[in-house]
């Protein structure tokens, strides 16, 4: 706890700050890519620091957000088969679908646990061997190791009931997508910096490398997101980008070997669908065949699951929202008839969803 406390001291933050405003830039838009980072600007107040002329985006950060209309509808159906115990973390229960939502299914009956991680999945599947228990695998490169080993885990045991539904993403693709596009002008990214931690930075050399963009990795403290902010403008003005790490005690070029290896021993890549995106090549993570028993799409009582494609709600904006293409502030349905009490679509959910965190704490720091 120390260590964090040092990062928290506001000495640091005003130290930081002064680099920051001492940089001539000109005006810059950079993009926090993760959703925690956006909750950490808006709660810590950093937009409101930072000098006019530098802009911050909320990105497509969040896996509860991008987990597309269709997948959720899917979620609301396995839940529905009978002897179907479904497993979820929490964010996902009030995320509305096609035709309700996971919470109102449970309401109606269908066997829902909310769980904190895999581990509580695999303990409600020894609890309860006459059941079909599917942990519903929604995440990014951070909690697809965790995923992946509840399945190792699961075959080492014999657990013969356990499945995954796995609809965990990987980011560097949709970055690429989101640049590729040329959507929204975008002089610098924030890239995330629990994701970094598994997949090293040298997965987002790409970005200066392609399109000639600064980054830097951040952690989740107010120095932590100042530092990467002070590394990205010194890169602007030196006109040389690249990805520097402004989170070196826990993320390194190359990454976490051991749960780089055990995601590629359990997944394999495909394309994958992302809300406010559609298709993305080489962006989704599915049980590879050698695991083909815990894998929940593979089930004979789920293959045949049919859906009937729907649109989400046209007051929805979620889709601009996680491109960029507009702030949560600027949605006409924001507060007025969207609220994270009833909400119109899953970034006004999630913990880390930009219209959450633009809610919560955008209106009282003057966002």
């Amino acid at each position: 706890m120390s260590i964090i406390h040092e990062f928290e001291k506001a000495s640091l933050v005003q130290g930081v700050l002064k680099n920051i405003r001492s940089i001539d830039t000109g005006p810059v838009r950079l993009m926090e890519f993760c959703g925690s980072h956006t909750a950490a600007i808006l709660k810590s107040g950093l937009r409101q620091l930072l000098p006019s002329d530098v802009k911050l985006l909320s990105g497509p950060g969040c896996p509860v957000c991008v987990t597309h209309q269709d997948d959720i509808d899917r979620m609301i159906a396995l839940a529905a088969i009978p002897g179907v115990t479904l497993c979820t973390f929490g964010d996902m229960l009030k995320v509305p679908g096609s035709r309700g939502s996971l919470a109102e299914a449970s309401a109606d009956g269908a066997d829902i646990r909310t769980v904190y991680s895999t581990l509580d999945a695999l303990e409600i599947a020894r609890q309860n061997p006459d059941r079909r228990v599917v942990l519903l695998g929604v995440g990014f490169e951070t909690t697809a190791p965790t995923i992946a080993a509840s399945i190792v885990q699961a075959r080492d045991e014999g657990l013969a009931n356990y499945r995954v539904f796995s609809l965990a993403k990987v980011c560097p693709p949709v970055v690429r997508a989101l640049l590729a596009s040329g959507e929204v002008d975008i002089d610098g990214i924030i890239c995330p910096g629990h994701v970094s931690a598994v997949i090293g930075s040298k997965p987002f050399e790409f970005i200066p490398g392609e399109y000639a963009i600064a980054c830097a990795v951040a952690g989740f403290e107010p120095v932590d997101i100042l530092l990467a902010i002070e590394m990205i403008l010194v890169q602007i003005k030196n006109h040389k980008p690249a990805v520097d790490i402004a989170y070196s005690r826990f993320v390194t070029r190359e990454g976490n070997s051991h749960a780089r290896k055990l995601m590629a021993e359990v997944f394999e890549t495909v394309p994958a669908m992302w809300r406010g995106f559609g298709e993305v090549p080489a962006s989704g993570l599915v049980v590879a065949p050698g695991f083909a028993e815990f894998d929940a799409m593979q089930d004979p009582a789920v293959a045949g699951l049919a859906i009937e494609p729907c649109s989400p709600d046209p007051g929805c904006r979620c889709g601009d929202i996680l491109r960029g293409v507009m702030l949560p502030e600027d949605c006409p349905r924001f507060g007025k008839g969207c609220s994270p009490a009833c909400p119109l679509g899953p970034c006004m959910v999630s913990a880390e969803g930009a219209c959450a965190s633009y809610y919560m704490y955008g209106r009282q720091n003057g966002g």
